[in-house]
C-alpha cells in the first residue's frame, strides 16, 4: 500500500500569518468585484454541505466553497486521502433552480422540488446535479451564484487582466510569503504562457529589485507588473493622437475616431468614451484620455471588430420565412456521437441557448405509450418526447424571440402519434401554430416578425393544405403517407441494395397531421416537378452530398428553388462520430435549413455560429435581394455579371495577441503562436493566409503582418481569424478562433478582437485558464 505522509504541522504564529494574508487577498478580490459586504458572496466564502447525486443509489455529501480568489468553487470528498476537487466559476453556463435537469428528475422524488439545483457547465462537461438542506438554503446558493458570474462577467477588460495576472503571481509565490525569488519569477513567466532567456530574466528581475535584496515584494512587483504589461503598439497610435500635455483631448480622440476608426464621430461622442473608460477620475473632469484609459477603450466592445449595430436586430424581418438563413441543428438530442452516445434534453437547450431555430426530434414508440426521441437502431439512450417538448418550451426564446421550426421524423404507430399531438398541443399551448395566419388560403409565407414567439411543425400531412379550406368532402380522410427515412448516407445507398431506396408507407395520426400547416415534408423529384406541382409550403430535405451535387451542378435553378420554397439539409448518415460538413456551399446556393450537430465544435460549426452571430443572434439571417428574386441569374460558381459584383479589398494587418491560453497540459510547454485568417464564400472569394510563428511567447507575441484578400461577393462572405501553436512535426494545435460575417466586420485601427472568459475557444478539454485572451489588428 502507498505510504501517505501527513503535511508537517504549521506553527500558531505561521497559521495566523497565513489566515492574514488570506483574508487579504480574499478583500482584494471583493473590492474587485465590487461585492463589499455583500452577503451572498460571504456566503460562498464560509461554503457549506450539499447533497450531491449521480443516481437512485449514489447521493453523497460534499462541502462547497468559493475559494479566496472569488473565481474557483472548491469541495471536498468525505472519502479518507480523496483528492479535493475544483472548478472555475467562467465554466459554468447557469445555475437551474428546482428538478430541471434529467439527472435530478430521473433519480429525486418531487417532494425535494423545492430543495433541488445543478449547475450547468460550458461544453461537454456533465452538470453538477445538488440537494440543499432546505429551499431557503437552496434559493441562496442559486441567487449567490448567479450574482458571482453576473459580476465577475461585468468586469472590465482592465479588471480581467489584472485579476488574471494578480491569480498568476500569487500561483507563482511557492512559499506564500508575499515575494518572488528569481526562480519563482521564472515560474510565473511559465504560468502566463512565456518562455523567457535565462539571461532576460535576469536582467528583469534585477531592474525591478531596487532594495537589492534577492527578491521582489511590493512596488517592486508592480513596477515587475507594469514592465510586463506594457505595450508598444498602444503607445505607438496613442503618442500620435496625445497631443495636450501628454494626454489625448476630446478633440484628439475625435480625430482619432475619424482618421484611424472610420467613424462618425463628435466630442459628445468623445466624452462618453472618457466617462466610460478613464480610470483616472482628475484626468476625467478635464475630459482628457490617458494612456491607460485608451488601452481600456481599445479593449471596450465599442471597439471590437464586430460592428455594434449589428450586434441588435437591425435587419428587415417582415420579409417571407424562406427568404432569411435559418440557424438548425440536426439530431439535436445527442450529445455526443450517432450511434452509442447519450440523448438529453439538455442538447436541446444548448442549441436553443446557442440561438437554433430549428430543433430536430426523432420520434419512436416508447414504453406506457409514451413516446421516446433516440437514432433508431443504435445503442444512443432514449429521452422521453413529453420531457423535451417542455425543455424547448422553456428555452425557446430566452436568446431569440423568433419562430421554433419542430422538425419531426416520425416513426411512431398511430396511437403514440396522437400522444405527440397531445403533448405539443397542451404543452405548447397558442405558441403553436396549429392554422395557417390570417383570412383564407396564403400564398407566401409569414414572416419571422409574425410568427415572434411561435412553434411551426415540419413533418408528413395527409392532405393538401388547401383541403382545410374545401368542404369536408374533399378532405382526406387516408392515414397512409409516403415516407422516405433520412438516415442513410445516399452514396452508399446507392451502391448497396435498390430496397433500401424503397418507399415505404407511414400510417400518420390526423391529429399529428394538422399541426403541419407552413413545413410539409415531401419528396425532392426534380426543380420542374417542385415549381409546376409544389406549394409554397411543401419543402423536401435533401443529404448532404445530393445537396452538394446540385449546389456545384445546378447552383441557379437552386437558388431559384429556395426563392419560394425552404430546403433542409442533414449530414450524411457515414458521420457517426456527428462530424461535419461545410455549410457555406449550401448557404451560397439559398439553402435556408442546413442543419449541422451542434454538439460538435469544429471548422464547420464555427462557420455556422459565425454566420448567425449577428442580427441579435435571432438565429434569422435575411438573404441578399439577389437571392430573393425568382428571375435572379445569380450563380456563385460562375459569377455572370450582377448586382451581386461588388469588388472589394479587405487589408488586414495582424499586430499582436495578448495572454493566449495553454494547450499542451505540461507545465513547460508555451504556445509557439501564428494567426490565420481566412475568407470563407463563393469559391472564387476563398482565401487562406498566415502569419510566421512566434517561438515560445503565449502572453504578448506581436506579429505586423500585412495582409490583402480580394472579395467580389461581399454579401455572402465570412471571415474567420484562428489561433495556433505551430508544431514543425505534427499538426498545430487549435488555440481559439473568431468567425464574423465580412459586412459586419467594423473597420479601422487597433480593432480588437476579444475573447471573455474563453466565450469564442473551443476545445475537446477545457481551456478556461486565462480571463482574457485579446488580437489586435488593423483593416480596411
Amino acid at each position: 500500500m502507498k505510504c501517505l505522509q501527513r503535511q508537517p504541522k504549521l506553527s500558531r504564529a505561521e497559521e495566523l500569518r497565513r489566515c492574514a494574508r488570506s483574508q487579504k487577498v480574499t478583500q482584494m478580490n471583493v473590492k474587485l468585484l465590487g461585492l463589499e459586504g455583500d452577503a451572498d458572496l460571504q456566503f460562498l466564502l464560509q461554503g457549506g454541505d450539499l447533497l450531491k447525486v449521480r443516481s437512485t443509489s449514489w447521493k453523497k455529501t460534499r462541502f462547497f466553497k468559493l475559494q479566496e480568489d472569488c473565481k474557483t468553487m472548491w469541495h471536498e470528498s468525505k472519502k479518507t486521502f480523496k483528492t479535493n476537487q475544483t472548478f472555475s466559476v467562467d465554466e459554468i453556463s447557469g445555475v437551474r433552480m428546482g428538478r430541471q435537469s434529467e439527472g435530478l428528475r430521473k433519480y429525486t422524488e418531487e417532494q425535494v422540488e423545492g430543495r433541488c439545483f445543478s449547475i450547468m457547465f460550458k461544453g461537454r462537461r456533465k452538470n453538477l446535479d445538488l440537494i440543499a438542506s432546505s429551499e431557503e438554503e437552496a434559493r441562496k446558493w442559486v441567487n449567490s451564484l448567479e450574482k458571482i458570474i453576473s459580476n465577475l462577467n461585468n468586469l472590465t477588460c482592465q479588471q480581467k487582466t489584472e485579476h488574471w495576472i494578480y491569480s498568476c503571481l500569487r500561483k507563482a509565490d511557492k512559499n506564500k510569503d508575499d515575494k518572488l525569488s528569481q526562480s519563482e519569477v521564472q515560474n510565473f513567466f511559465r504560468l502566463i504562457n512565456l518562455d523567457v532567456d535565462d539571461d532576460y530574466a535576469e536582467m528583469l528581475f534585477k531592474k525591478c529589485d531596487k532594495s537589492k535584496s534577492g527578491y521582489l515584494a511590493g512596488e517592486e512587483i508592480e513596477h515587475f507588473y507594469d514592465l510586463l504589461t506594457h505595450r508598444e503598439e498602444i503607445d505607438v497610435i496613442y503618442g500620435e493622437y496625445a497631443k495636450t500635455t501628454g494626454f489625448m483631448s476630446s478633440e484628439n480622440l475625435v480625430e482619432f475616431l475619424l482618421k484611424e476608426q472610420r467613424e462618425k464621430a463628435t466630442l459628445a461622442d468623445a466624452h462618453k468614451i472618457i466617462e466610460k473608460c478613464e480610470p483616472d477620475e482628475n484626468v476625467k473632469q478635464k475630459k482628457l484620455l490617458s494612456k491607460d484609459g485608451f488601452l481600456m477603450y481599445v479593449h471596450h466592445p465599442e471597439a471590437w471588430i464586430l460592428n455594434p449595430v449589428h450586434k441588435d436586430v437591425y435587419q428587415d424581418m417582415s420579409q417571407p420565412l424562406n427568404h432569411y438563413f435559418i440557424s438548425s441543428s440536426h439530431n439535436t438530442y445527442l450529445m455526443e456521437d450517432q450511434l452509442k452516445g447519450p440523448s438529453s434534453t439538455e442538447a436541446y437547450i444548448r442549441a436553443l441557448l446557442k440561438g437554433c431555430r430549428c430543433v430536430e426530434l426523432d420520434c419512436w414508440d416508447g414504453d406506457d405509450d409514451e413516446p421516446v426521441i433516440y437514432h433508431g437502431y443504435t445503442f444512443t439512450s432514449k429521452i422521453l418526447f413529453k420531457d423535451t417538448i417542455k425543455a424547448i418550451k422553456e428555452y425557446a426564446f430566452k436568446t431569440s424571440d423568433y419562430p421554433v421550426i419542430l422538425s419531426l421524423e416520425n416513426h411512431c404507430s398511430v396511437k403514440q402519434q396522437e400522444v405527440m399531438a397531445h403533448h405539443m398541443s397542451t404543452i405548447l399551448g397558442s405558441a403553436l401554430i396549429t392554422a395557417p395566419l390570417g383570412d383564407g388560403m396564403p400564398t407566401e409565407f409569414p414572416s419571422p416578425e409574425e410568427l415572434k414567439g411561435k412553434f411551426l411543425i415540419k413533418g408528413k400531412r395527409l392532405n393538401k393544405l388547401e383541403a382545410t379550406f374545401a368542404t369536408k368532402a374533399a378532405a382526406a380522410d387516408d392515414t397512409d403517407v409516403t415516407e422516405e427515412e433520412e438516415s442513410n448516407d445516399e452514396e452508399e445507398k446507392e451502391e448497396a441494395k435498390e430496397s433500401s431506396k424503397k418507399k415505404k408507407k407511414l400510417k400518420l395520426a390526423k391529429e399529428l397531421s394538422d399541426m403541419v400547416i407552413y413545413c410539409k415534408s415531401v419528396h425532392f423529384h426534380g426543380f420542374e416537378d417542385a415549381r409546376q406541382n409544389l406549394s409554397f409550403y411543401e419543402m423536401s430535405s435533401f443529404k448532404e452530398g445530393k445537396a452538394m451535387k446540385l449546389a456545384e451542378e445546378s447552383a441557379n435553378a437552386y437558388i431559384r428553388h429556395n426563392v419560394e420554397k425552404l430546403s433542409r439539409i442533414y449530414p450524411a448518415g457515414s458521420r457517426t462520430d456527428s462530424s461535419n460538413y461545410n455549410p457555406v456551399p449550401l448557404w451560397n446556393a439559398g439553402c435556408q435549413i442546413v442543419a449541422l450537430n451542434f454538439q460538435t465544435t469544429c471548422t464547420d460549426m464555427d462557420l455556422n455560429l459565425g454566420r448567425f452571430v449577428v442580427n441579435g443572434k435571432s438565429g434569422y439571417i435575411l438573404k441578399p435581394a439577389y437571392m430573393r428574386d425568382i428571375a435572379t441569374e445569380f450563380d456563385p460558381i460562375t459569377l455572370t455579371r450582377g448586382d451581386w459584383l461588388k469588388h472589394k479589398t479587405l487589408h488586414v494587418m495582424v499586430i499582436s495577441a495578448h495572454q493566449l491560453p495553454k494547450v499542451n497540459k505540461k507545465k513547460s510547454s508555451i504556445v509557439d503562436p501564428l494567426v490565420k485568417v481566412q475568407v470563407h464564400g463563393v469559391p472564387a472569394d476563398v482565401a487562406e493566409k498566415e502569419t510566421n510563428a512566434v517561438d515560445n511567447n503565449g502572453f504578448n507575441p506581436s506579429w505586423n503582418e500585412n495582409f490583402q484578400f480580394d472579395v467580389y461577393v461581399p454579401d455572402l462572405a465570412l471571415v474567420r481569424f484562428v489561433v495556433e501553436d505551430y508544431d514543425s512535426t505534427s499538426d498545430n494545435e487549435f488555440v481559439g478562433q473568431y468567425t464574423l460575417p465580412l459586412s459586419s466586420l467594423k473597420m479601422g485601427e487597433f480593432s480588437s478582437w476579444l475573447w471573455i472568459f474563453a466565450a469564442f475557444i473551443r476545445s475537446f478539454r477545457p481551456l478556461l485558464l486565462k480571463p482574457l485572451m485579446a488580437l489586435c489588428f488593423q483593416t480596411s
